[in-house]
């Protein structure tokens, strides 16, 4: 019988295809995703800049693992806190898809396209920064929420482009609604940006790591 591990998750769209990104990624592996909210997902006034390096976007799933109710959890790289909970142990990080930032806009416009004074919506620090160096004219509105609020931010005319993580639009098949996607050294990201990392607790993190190590292949007849 195969071993079926608990991954816990945010309850986003993008959490959850990042679990099944993990679960198509170790196929010799049964997984049972179980969505668990987090202070991140239910706060959506508390601006990212005031949080970041913080357990925002943790906390919650970090206990459910501590406690043993799920095995393994499965996280944004750059969205683990600074200091990992004593008892718990990354057991992998998987290599990131992009670690680009993409610009998203009304008639699908580039950066140095976009008119002076269009509202710019983002929660990172760092990509506030980096727009106002490259245009001071923007006005930068800070938003929250998951890709698809952000995204209706856009369509309803609050905002007139967004910066997100290339990543996301990948992993949710919204790729073409990138306008333009920014090279490192146009925009730098955080350097894990767009790679995962998987968690265990310590006292089972040999086990949790076995399992996942890929199968011996099978020994010819």
């Amino acid at each position: 019988m195969r071993k079926v591990l608990r991954i816990g998750s945010r309850p986003s769209r993008l959490a959850i295809k990042q679990a099944e990104e993990i679960s198509r990624s170790f196929p010799w592996v049964d997984f049972e995703i179980i969505a668990i909210p987090t202070r991140g997902d239910k706060d959506k006034i508390t601006p990212i800049s005031r949080v970041e390096g913080s357990d925002f976007f943790t906390r919650e799933i970090d206990s459910a693992l501590l406690n043993g109710r799920i095995d393994l959890v499965v996280h944004s790289s750059k969205d683990l806190p600074d200091k990992i909970p004593q008892g718990l142990k990354p057991v992998i990080e998987i290599k990131s898809i992009s670690p680009f930032d993409a610009l998203v806009s009304k008639n699908n416009l580039k950066l140095f396209q976009l008119p002076l004074g269009s509202r710019v919506g983002t929660s990172s620090k760092r990509r506030k920064d980096e727009l106002m160096l490259k245009r001071p004219d923007l006005n930068i509105v800070d938003i929250r929420g998951d890709i698809q609020e952000r995204l209706a931010l856009l369509d309803s005319g609050r905002i007139d482009a967004l910066l997100v993580a290339h990543a996301a639009l990948i992993r949710l098949g919204l790729e073409n609604k990138a306008a333009e996607i920014f090279p490192l050294e146009v925009f730098k990201t955080h350097p894990k940006q767009g790679g995962l990392t998987l968690i265990a607790r310590e006292e089972n993190w040999q086990e949790v790591k076995s399992i996942l190590s890929a199968p011996a292949p099978a020994t010819p007849n």
